[in-house]
């Protein structure tokens, strides 16, 4: 086996050896917002992948946050990217005691105990210097880790600066892409998965079953599904992807296996 395959094996492996807990394992009612230490602490606990979101802040950091503007998630008024990285580490996260974390932070936390794929939150403007905190704050760190987004131009940045970082995409054909992509047809979408060189996909279940998606498993690039909440959802999931990036629900009965 050459170097390359040797490679996308390894890839293959890990990122479908056990599932992935979408903004760690979260839990509102119990103190435990997403994307928070206290959620990725959990996931590791219960030895389940962690999928997190970063941002960029005024002075260049990357955070862990999934909107843009953090009044859903904190309760105060606030652009992300408006915010130094200090200011925002000093927000509680609505009906908890954890802050928002730097991407340091959450790493720091997870050490390489499970896998972890972070999706950039990247903007034309702010997507190379994202880029290239996400990369200095990669430096050294030891685990399984992936950087993912649904611009192409994210995982196309890292395959030609960080190579050895795991890249993928992340793809759905519900509404227009940001990034000037209607990826409603298959042909265009493997357009989208070469350009990007992405080594793996991440597929929206609602656009479950798909051309694209068989495609992609017969070149060889593993495909997760997201976000999948309940027993039938993970049905659907299993039968067309290789894993779930889930949510648990509120029913014990129906949430993925953990």
């Amino acid at each position: 086996m050459d170097a390359m395959h040797a490679h996308r094996a390894r890839l293959h492996q890990w990122l479908t050896a056990q599932p992935f807990a979408h903004r760690g394992l979260h839990d509102a009612s119990h103190g435990i917002p997403e994307n928070s230490l206290a959620a990725f602490r959990l996931a590791v606990e219960k030895n389940v992948g962690i999928e997190m979101d970063v941002m960029l802040t005024l002075d260049g950091d990357a955070v862990v946050f999934h909107d843009e503007t953090t009044e859903r998630l904190t309760g105060q008024p606030g652009t992300v990217a408006r915010m130094t990285a200090r200011r925002l580490e000093n927000m509680t996260l609505l009906n908890s005691t954890q802050h928002i974390p730097t991407l340091h932070a959450a790493l720091g936390e997870i050490a390489g105990r499970v896998p972890v794929l972070i999706e950039v939150k990247s903007d034309p403007q702010a997507r190379r210097p994202l880029c290239s905190a996400v990369r200095r704050t990669l430096e050294g760190y030891r685990g399984p880790v992936a950087v993912m987004s649904f611009d192409p131009e994210v995982p196309r940045w890292f395959a030609a600066h960080a190579p050895a970082i795991a890249r993928g995409m992340v793809m759905t054909t519900h509404g227009k892409s940001r990034y000037g992509l209607l990826l409603h047809h298959s042909w265009a979408q493997r357009w989208a998965a070469r350009y990007a060189k992405a080594q793996f996909i991440a597929y929206d279940l609602k656009s479950l079953p798909s051309r694209f998606v068989q495609w992609a498993r017969r070149q060889g690039l593993p495909v997760l599904t997201w976000t999948v909440r309940g027993e039938a959802a993970a049905a659907l999931a299993h039968a067309h992807t290789d894993n779930i990036i889930f949510e648990l629900t509120d029913e014990p009965e129906t949430a993925p296996p953990v």
